[in-house]
């Protein structure tokens, strides 16, 4: 009993009733968002693509589909035209334009908010005329693709740099294999 009077003594802000010790909980600042840096661009990269690679895409798309239908029948065949129309409209329907904005909180893609514990790292990239901010996520994806202006390269890497690492994140299989796949489609 001495021992607990003199170790209570000891801690002034612990409070002991009936033999429970009840800390005092931290006090939480909740800080209003503020926009740190903010753009607008396009929601995805564009390219026109021209009647060539139309022709090679169909041409490709028609004869793997004659192997899957010998294979595995019409269930695939409907799958990979569905993709194949997908893909044509992301194509020829350019995207619309919206609002980036990096916060005290996080980085705001269109009103939606990606908090900085679920961010680990940016760097930059270019992928056909457009010049991506690329960062590392901890969800499913992996990462977030966001076209930048290149006059706003600079700001935008001073202020991530106060939350983020910059260090470009080695490709994955998956990266590779599209970039091969465009290579082959582009005609490059």
């Amino acid at each position: 009993m001495a021992d607990q009077l003199a170790s209570d003594q000891k801690k002034p802000e612990s409070v002991v009733k009936e033999n429970v010790t009840i800390q005092p909980q931290p006090t939480v600042r909740f800080e209003p968002e503020k926009e740190l840096f903010g753009w607008k661009a396009a929601s995805r990269p564009f390219k026109k693509k021209d009647r060539d690679f139309w022709v090679r895409l169909v041409t490709i798309a028609g004869v793997f589909a004659v192997i899957l239908f010998l294979i595995e029948g019409t269930m695939p065949v409907v799958l990979m035209i569905s993709l194949l129309f997908l893909f044509y409209v992301l194509s020829t329907v350019e995207p619309e334009e919206i609002e980036y904005k990096i916060t005290n909180k996080g980085i705001k893609i269109a009103d939606k908010r990606i908090d900085w514990d679920l961010l680990t790292r940016f760097w930059f990239t270019k992928r056909g005329e457009s010049e991506l901010l690329v960062v590392g996520t901890l969800g499913l994806s992996g990462r977030l693709e966001l076209i930048i202006n290149e006059s706003d390269k600079d700001k935008i890497r001073k202020t991530l740099l106060n939350f983020l690492p910059e260090e470009e994140m080695a490709p994955t299989n998956m990266d590779k294999m599209s970039g091969w796949l465009t290579s082959k489609l582009s005609g490059n």
